[in-house]
């Protein structure tokens, strides 16, 4: 049969269902042939998820809305956002997109799912198809995660993210839900934050302060929830609802733990310390005695991260990160307790800081050759280097070690420039004897070509 008579019969069914279902609330079996009828039109029309083109039928016949007003056709709905049905045909894809947003498909879907028990394998399954849909919907339109967001899927997400709970699939999902919610998106960061979502996140995450993830599964949910309070602590008002939320003491305590959370906690630091809205986090940090965790960690890189998959240049950088910036945020006393870690030990800091200098530029300089290579062989070929392509080497500079190289030159000329005058002769003299230069320092700050 034609699609559009499916529609018009699915149409006259859902009426008439509905009709008998408000004649005879108390009566199952006098709409429950009408159901049945129903929901055969509905199996039926899962075809129509493979002809994204005819989409366009469903809203004007209407059928969009009748379909919102429904609650069994939630598998219907999942296949019909399919990504991959959703790019066959973009057209098809925005107008059926577009009528859901009109019907508000979010807030009726979180509607839906209030009302889902659980512990009923058809109603749980209900759950993690209706988060597909969220899903499908916002990868194709990343900007509905705002209206999204503020439709109650927030709340629902947080909500569940905190039941008292059996680890599973939906949980999984939901923190993978609540991530792509707060990428880039400083409105749903911002209302995470006054749902006192900062202060879900860091419950949920000190289950693994002392303790692994069990499963693959939820080590991944960790790191979702990991990502989406990094993607939070972007947000300069979130900065002071973690650290009233005690999140420095949490993450300065898996930092100890030695747990799988150690590599993504310090992320998270690295994070809530940068730029000067980071100034709070930076002074608490050195009054938690912070200092004694990231030091061990910068003169060491652990050997264990190949569990958590994180680089040795992943967990440089966010060190040298977090050092930076606190040579940028600290002032009077917490400033001094930092300076002096420098010259303990006969300055043994100092001579790990230059080792990772000559280490990375050493990684720069290579990675520059190997550009000024292709340069060299694009131009011979009569390729134009255009200001995207340069683009392009300059990211893969960054990528090489340049960012991580810039932070550490930073550290340098803050420490030579402290006014301890043992920090400047151990820095001077280790570039001396290594062949290193200030002229070099500087063209690094600069992000110059070496």
């Amino acid at each position: 049969i034609s699609v559009k008579k499916m529609i018009l019969t699915f149409e006259k069914r859902s009426y008439k269902n509905q009709e008998l279902r408000i004649k005879f609330p108390d009566n199952p079996e006098k709409f429950m042939e009408s159901e049945l009828d129903l929901n055969d039109i509905i199996q039926e029309m899962h075809v129509i998820a493979t002809m994204p083109d005819l989409y366009h039928l469903l809203v004007e016949l209407n059928a969009v809305h009748s379909l919102l007003g429904l609650l069994t056709v939630v598998d219907l709905l999942q296949e019909l956002t399919d990504i991959d049905t959703l790019h066959e045909s973009e057209e098809g894809a925005e107008v059926l997109i577009d009528a859901l947003l009109e019907g508000q498909v979010v807030a009726l879907l979180v509607q839906n799912m209030e009302r889902l028990d659980e512990q009923v394998k058809e109603e749980a399954d209900g759950i993690y198809n209706t988060l597909a849909i969220t899903e499908n919907m916002a990868e194709f339109r990343p900007g509905l995660c705002t209206e999204a967001a503020q439709q109650g899927l927030m709340q629902w997400l947080l909500k569940r993210i905190k039941a008292k709970m059996p680890f599973d699939a939906n949980k999984l999902y939901c923190s993978e839900i609540l991530a792509i919610l707060l990428q880039n998106n400083d409105n749903t960061r911002e209302l995470l934050g006054e749902m006192d979502g900062i202060d879900v996140l860091l419950q949920q995450l000190s289950v693994f302060k002392r303790h692994n993830p069990s499963t693959a599964e939820e080590q991944e949910m960790m790191e979702n929830l990991f990502d989406g309070l990094c993607s939070c602590l972007m947000l300069p008002t979130n900065r002071d609802r973690f650290l009233r939320g005690e999140g420095l003491q949490l993450m300065n305590l898996m930092l100890r733990e030695k747990k799988m959370s150690r590599t993504s906690a310090l992320k998270v630091l690295d994070h809530g310390m940068i730029g000067p809205e980071g100034a709070d986090n930076c002074h608490k940090f050195v009054d938690i005695l912070g200092l004694r965790t990231i030091f061990p960690l910068f003169m060491k890189t652990p050997k264990k991260m190949k569990k958590t998959g994180a680089s040795e240049k992943e967990h440089e950088e966010h060190v040298c990160s977090i050092i930076a910036s606190m040579l940028r945020n600290l002032k009077s006393q917490q400033r001094s307790r930092l300076l002096n870690k420098f010259t303990e030990n006969d300055c043994e800091k100092v001579d790990r800081l230059m080792e990772l200098h000559f280490k990375y530029l050493e990684a720069v300089q290579q990675a520059d050759k190997r550009i000024e290579g292709e340069k060299h062989e694009m131009v011979r070929q009569g390729e134009i280097l255009d200001d995207s392509m340069e683009d392009e080497f300059y990211l893969r500079r960054l990528d090489a070690g340049l960012f991580v190289l810039q932070l550490i030159c930073y550290i340098m000329v803050e420490i030579s420039n402290s006014g301890i005058s043992q920090l400047q002769q151990r820095v001077h003299q280790i570039l001396n004897l290594r062949g290193g230069s200030v002229k070099v320092v500087r063209h690094i700050m600069r992000g110059d070509k070496l």
